[in-house]
Formats: structure tokens, C-alpha cells, sequence
């Protein structure tokens, strides 16, 4: 949980300053060690500066009165100190010692592009810590995220096991998933990425649920998502080791390390980050056909940071993730043997630049950036036919494939902020944002192909108006141009802020978006359903996808000496458009073909709870509840001879988290952890020796219990080792449903995405 902790007011007399240049300069540290990048803010008049490497700020110029100045940096608490400035003095010195908090409240980025405080965003934004992602265990996003209000992570694929994100009740390719705030997830890389980007080479997830900034482009409608990499302030090495018992069957291994140089003037840093899993087949229903894919992942990254000169950042991150990921026959031949089997190998390389430039009053800030993804995969999807003709046409050409995906982003981003707008305070940003991406995927024995290539031109303007202490406008317009469409697609969002206190807020969200008429992450997956192969195509003449959403939210905090708690209520609805669906045509001979087709229309809207509170630092609670329906105005059809229906499929109307910690003392922190999927309509397909017809069937409700206890001790003054165990899915919930043999429905899997898995590992960390 991340709020603000009570803060300590002082009240300094800082003598005689100049009427003509008043300044405030000093020196951001903890412990005696310099603190980077740490915000300082004058929050009166939303004035604001970085401390450089060496932990320096200089903040001004600021006019004669009482100001109050507020410094933040995520993983240690808030500190306020009231100044007033008089005549006289040109500058003042003013230090903070910053303590370490796990309550904090935290600078974030996503909602407007812009560095604010959490508190006075017009945008929610919800943050999930790496500390977090530890104390559930999550080895990677996908398990992390299912532990974010609004947020679910689904399993689609029996045999693969590819995920997708589901955001306020729509699918996957509804939601923005950014790394490190640039647009280069591509579809592909949605079907698998957000499992093979490790925790440990994370910093923190920032969350925004609705399309209610006008900086964020296509895709944004659910939300978005930006996952931010590692990037330490200071030498320091860590390595750790997982031990993962998969049902006692099968067993999962995990070892990753981060090792950081920071140089003595702190301007320049480096970390290297290792992460390595090896993980064996595993079978549920004793079929010998897995339903947790074998996965080898090895991912390198490297992320740095150079200062070069006052008010200047320049930051180059580089990721390159290589996983083999097998499923199906568990026999040991190769895959075009085996009576049913997926194999996929990735290579995925990510690298972004980025350049800031702040003016010395810190009212201007220009960025430009620069971002690439390339993906290649071989793939193979295949069953092995039972007649003589069909097994030597297979052997002769198996169905092996290869895609090549390629991601390229660049912009630009010009802030300025006008301290006295009509009276308030104005910070105006203008920028362009320019992305291309071309997807090569192709099955020759399928006669399969997508060759897809996509570009979009992008320029927003945004005014996040602080028009009284009280109340923010952040309003703005966004222009896109995208290659598939014949018309520039305009898209205003407003949103609202009002502070009745400083931790009561009412927020409100107006928006527009779209979705172009292209092929998205779960249209590239090839599933095995009807005893065949699945595809997916684009009707001719498809149109975009628009949306018009609001999201209204109220959140309270209530702070005391020893206690703090609070909660957030949000209500949001979202109406489609041309909204997108898949149309069964029936059986071609390899298998089911879907089509995507436009529908007439569809709503989705639901209540979004959370709930937190921290006592006393031994104590913390987080939860968080969706009570949700999505559905089309019109009935679609999603098998063929079983009548249409409204609502939409694998999406159920509730689900939910709720995660406990104890801290009984310094050594020992004890962690559980609950989630809860409710019921949900999908397809079931014939073929299996289970189901004999195409039905549409009602899943049951999961509640997944789990705890992590974690030891630390100090082996020296610079090194600390942590031993943790723990158990998910304790009950054991997880589908008893599967189908089993090589002509199953792959698709039909829901709920758990594992079943019960004990745990153990050892952690040690150098400073």
C-alpha cells in the first residue's frame, strides 16, 4: 500500500531573502548517502525540481510569504516544511533526511506524463512496488497484477498457457501496456510478454484504469499499464533462488540477480539484471497432456542513467528475453511426432533512450525519446492426423511457422508551467508521438499468413489546471492518424479534481477512444478446438472500434499517530461502438475458423472497491473488489447452433483480492494472500472424449488462498540474507474439468492459473 504517512511540520525562519532572486538550495539524503531524482515541490505554487546525483536541488525563484515545501521519492516517506521567505538573502540552504516507509505516498508519472504526488493526480493511478510483487510470491507481471483493483490476469490457452490482461471487464487488447512509458508491447509479444517479464528486474507497475488521458493513444480504452525497469541509486548486488513445487509433481526453478555501479559523483549508474526459470511439464488430469507447459526463460537487461549536466537526465534500457515454452504430449520426440503439441521460441530484444532537459526556474521541461521491440518466433501447432493419406501429408510438411515482429516509437514532449494562469496555476504539454509496427506470421501447411503492418501518428495537447488548492482541470486532445483508417480520429478527455482534504479526493474522468480494425494479441493465437486447429481472421471491410467512457472514484484516508486507513470507491462505464467480436464459421477441414466481425454495439460498467490500512508498521491490509457486467446490445452468435447470447464470454461479473501482512518484528514478516474469480459464460468446443457438442457453458466461482513468511538476518554491516517459504493456491482450487487427449479444447480453461505450489527460497542482498 502506498499513502501518505502523517507528516512532521516544521516552521523555519529562514532570515532576510532577496526580493529579487529568492532561492532555495540544500542537499536530499538518507542515512549520509545522496538521494537522485528526488522530487522537490513548492505545492502552493506547483513549483518544482530534481535533486541532481550528488543529492543537490536548487528550487526558485520564490516569492516573499509562507510556502510549503513538500519532498518525495518512491520507497521513503513524504516530508513537508513550511518556509517563509522574507527580503534580503539571495539563497537559503534547506536539507532532508528521508526515512525509509513502507507507507509512503509516491510521485508517479502515468496519469498525465507529468511527475505529481499520487494524492494530487487527477487521475487515479494505482501502484504495485517491487516489495509488493515479494510479498505474493508474483515471479512475474502477470501473477502480480492479479493483485490490483480492477485488474484480472486469465490463463486462454490449455496447451500454451498465454495470458491477457483484463481491465474494468474488457479483454486484453482494450488495455495499454507500456514499458517504461512507451508503447512497444506489441500484439505478439501480448500473448506471452507479460509472463516472461520477470519481478525481480521491475522497480514498479504503475496502474490507470479508464482512457482518461489524452497523452496515452490507441489501446488505452480499459486502461493502461506502464511497467517501469530496475534502476538502483547506488552500488549495491543482489542475487536470489526459488525452489517451486508445482502439486508435488512437477518442479519449477528460479534464480535471478541485479548488480548496480553507481560512480562517486553519482551522475553516472548501470545495473545489470539476470533472471533465469527452468520449469518441467505439468499433467492435472493424468492424461499424459500437460496443462502447465515446460518453460525455459533466460532474461538479460540493462538499464543506466547519465547526468550530464544540471536539469539534464538521459536514460538507456535495453531487455532481451529468450524462453522455449512447450506444451501438450508429454512424449519425448520431437514436436511434429507428438499426437498434440505447441512449441514456441522467443527472442524478444526491447531498448529505450531517453533525453529530459529541465529549465533552471524548473517551469520548462523538453523530452524526447526513442523506443524499439523486435520479436522473432519459430512456432509449431500441430495434431497428428490418425488415416495413412493425412499422417504422410503431415510428415511431409509439419505445421511449423515463424513470425517477426518489429515496434518502433519516438516523440517528443514539450511542459511548461504558468504560475499565474486566471488566477491558478497551469502546467501546459504539447507533444507528438509517432509508432510502427509490422507483424510477419505464417504456417505454410496451414496456408495461414497475417502480414500486418500498422503506423499511427499522434499529437496531444493537455492543460492540467490547478485552478484553486482545491480544484484541478486536466483537460486535453489528442489527434491520431492512423494508416488503417481514412480519417483523423479526434479524442478529447477531461478529468476533474476535488480536494474537500488533503486526502479526500473526488476524481471524475470523461473520455473517447478507439481500437483500429487490425489484428490484436489474442487474433494471433492458434488454439486446438473440433478436433483441429482454431484461426482467426478479419472480416473485409471492418471498422474501428470507438468507445466514450467515465470514471467516477472518492477516496479517504484517515491518519493518525499509529494508524492510517483509508478506502476508494469507482464506478465506471464504457460504451462500444462498432464493438469487435468473433464469428463462428464453422469447421474448414483443419479445424474451427472464427471471424472478426463489428457488432451493433456493447456497455460495460461495474464498481471498483479498495480498501487499506496500516497499523502501527506491524499490520497492513490491502484489498480490493470489481462487481462488473459487460455486455453487446445486440446478441452475437458465438457457437454455431446454440442460440446467441448478450454477454460477454470469460468475463465474470465479480472477482477480487485481498492480501495481509504482519511485520511481528524486524526480522520476520509474514504474508497471505486471497483471490477470488467468480462464475462465467464461455464456449466448449466437441471433440474430446468429454464433450460429444458445442455448448456454451457456466464455470464455478475459485478462491485461492496463500502466505509467504520471510526471515532476514544481517550476515554484515553491507549484507543481508532473507529465507522465505510459502505456499499458493493452499486448497488446492484449480479446474477439475479438463478435457483430455489430442483432440481437446484448448480454449476451455479458466479460473487458477496453477494449482497448489509450495515454495522456498534465500535472497542475499550487498550495499
Amino acid at each position: 500500500m502506498r499513502i501518505k504517512t502523517i507528516a512532521t511540520w516544521l516552521f523555519l525562519g529562514l532570515g532576510q531573502l532577496s526580493a529579487q532572486s529568492q532561492y532555495l538550495e540544500g542537499l536530499v539524503f538518507h542515512n549520509g548517502e545522496p538521494l537522485a531524482f528526488a522530487q522537490i515541490f513548492c505545492t502552493d505554487l506547483k513549483l518544482s525540481t530534481e535533486s541532481n546525483g550528488e543529492g543537490k536541488f536548487r528550487l526558485g525563484p520564490i516569492p516573499v510569504g509562507l510556502h510549503t515545501i513538500s519532498v518525495s521519492l518512491v520507497g521513503y516517506a513524504t516530508q513537508f516544511i513550511v518556509v517563509e521567505v522574507e527580503r534580503d538573502l539571495p539563497t537559503s540552504i534547506l536539507n532532508f533526511d528521508l526515512k525509509s516507509d513502507n507507507v509512503v505516498e509516491e510521485v508517479v508519472v502515468t496519469g498525465t506524463k507529468t511527475f505529481q504526488r499520487k494524492n494530487n493526480s487527477p487521475i487515479l493511478v494505482n501502484l504495485l512496488s517491487r516489495q509488493s510483487m515479494d510479498n505474493v510470491q508474483a515471479c512475474n507481471v502477470a501473477e502480480g497484477l492479479k493483485f490490483q483493483p480492477g485488474l484480472r490476469v486469465e490463463t486462454d490457452c490449455q496447451t500454451c498457457n498465454y495470458t491477457q490482461l483484463r481491465m474494468n471487464g474488457l479483454a486484453g487488447g482494450y488495455s495499454q501496456i507500456l514499458i517504461n512509458g512507451r508503447p512497444v508491447f506489441s500484439p505478439l509479444t501480448g500473448l506471452y510478454g507479460l509472463e516472461q517479464l520477470p519481478s525481480s528486474m521491475l522497480e514498479r507497475i504503475e496502474v490507470v484504469r479508464g482512457g482518461a488521458s489524452s497523452t496515452n493513444g490507441p489501446g488505452a480504452i480499459g486502461g493502461t499499464v506502464n511497467i517501469i525497469t530496475r534502476l538502483s541509486q547506488k552500488t549495491s548486488a543482489e542475487v536470489a533462488y526459488t525452489f517451486n513445487h508445482i502439486n508435488v509433481q512437477t518442479a519449477d526453478h528460479v534464480l535471478n540477480g541485479n548488480f548496480t555501479r553507481v560512480n562517486k559523483t553519482k551522475n553516472i549508474g548501470i545495473s545489470a539484471l539476470l533472471n533465469w526459470r527452468h520449469r518441467q511439464f505439468y499433467d492435472h488430469n493424468r492424461d499424459s497432456f500437460s496443462e502447465l507447459p515446460q518453460l525455459k526463460n533466460t532474461s538479460v537487461g540493462i538499464t543506466s542513467f547519465w547526468l550530464p549536466g544540471r536539469g539534464q537526465k538521459l536514460e538507456l534500457n535495453g531487455m532481451y528475453l529468450n524462453e522455449y515454452r512447450l506444451g501438450g504430449d508429454m512424449s519425448d520426440v520431437l514436436p511434429h511426432l507428438r499426437l498434440q503439441a505447441e512449441e514456441r521460441r522467443h527472442g524478444v530484444a526491447m531498448a529505450n533512450l531517453d533525453y529530459q532537459l529541465n529549465s533552471s526556474d524548473g517551469n520548462s521541461s523538453f523530452i524526447t525519446y526513442l523506443a524499439y521491440q523486435h520479436t522473432k518466433r519459430y512456432h509449431y501447432t500441430g495434431i497428428f492426423p490418425d488415416d495413412a493419406a493425412a499422417i504422410e501429408s503431415h510428415l511431409s510438411l509439419p505445421p511449423y511457422g515463424q513470425s517477426v515482429v518489429w515496434t518502433a516509437n519516438g516523440g517528443m514532449q514539450y511542459n511548461r508551467k504558468f504560475k499565474r494562469f486566471l488566477n491558478g496555476i497551469n502546467t501546459l504539454t504539447w507533444g507528438l508521438d509517432f509508432t510502427s509496427e509490422k507483424v510477419d506470421d505464417s504456417i505454410q501447411a496451414y496456408q495461414y499468413k497475417v502480414d500486418q503492418h500498422t503506423s499511427d501518428l499522434g499529437v496531444f495537447f493537455q492543460s492540467d489546471w490547478q485552478i484553486s488548492p482545491r480544484f484541478t482541470l486536466l483537460s486535453g486532445l489528442r489527434w491520431d492518424r492512423h494508416n488503417l483508417l481514412q480519417k483523423t480520429i479526434f479524442s478529447p478527455r477531461i478529468s476533474a479534481l476535488f480536494k474537500f482534504k488533503p486526502l479526500t479526493q473526488l476524481r471524475i474522468n470523461l473520455g473517447t477512444g478507439f481500437r483500429p480494425p487490425q489484428a490484436f494479441d489474442t487474433d494471433l493465437h492458434i488454439a486446438f478446438a473440433g478436433g483441429g486447429v482454431s484461426r482467426v481472421s478479419l472480416a473485409p471491410g471492418l471498422l474501428a472500434e470507438k468507445s466514450q467512457s467515465a470514471n467516477f472514484s472518492f477516496s479517504h484516508d484517515h491518519a493518525e499517530d499509529h494508524f492510517i486507513a483509508g478506502f476508494t470507491l469507482e464506478t465506471f462505464y464504457t460504451q462500444l461502438y462498432h464493438a469487435f467480436y468473433l464469428h463462428p464459421l464453422g469447421n474448414d477441414g483443419r479445424g474451427e475458423v472464427f471471424e472478426k466481425r463489428n457488432g451493433s454495439g456493447a456497455l460495460v460498467y461495474g464498481l471498483n472497491g479498495e480498501l487499506r490500512a496500516n497499523f502501527d508498521q506491524k499490520v497492513q491490509i490491502e484489498t480490493g473488489f470489481t462487481i462488473q457486467r459487460s455486455v453487446f446490445k445486440e446478441a452475437v452468435r458465438y457457437v454455431e447452433k446454440v442460440p446467441p447470447m448478450r454477454q460477454f464470454v470469460r468475463t465474470p461479473n465479480a472477482y477480487g483480492f485481498a492480501v495481509v501482512s504482519l511485520f511481528p518484528s524486524k526480522k520476520v514478516s509474514i504474508n497471505c494472500s486471497y483471490l477470488y474469480t467468480g462464475p462465467m459464460m464461455l464456449p466448449h468446443f466437441a471433440g474430446a472424449p468429454e464433450q460429444t457438442q458445442d455448448v456454451i457453458v457456466k464455470s464455478k466461482s475459485f478462491h485461492e488462498l496463500g502466505f509467504r513468511i520471510n526471515f532476514t538476518k544481517g550476515l554484515s554491516k553491507h549484507t543481508i540474507s532473507s529465507f522465505y517459504l510459502g505456499c499458493k493456491n493452499i486448497f488446492n482450487a484449480y479446474q477439475s474439468d479438463f478435457d483430455s487427449g489430442k483432440n481437446r479444447d484448448s480454449n476451455y480453461i479458466y479460473g487458477p492459473s496453477q494449482p497448489r505450489t509450495f515454495y522456498t527460497g534465500i535472497k542475499i542482498s550487498i550495499e
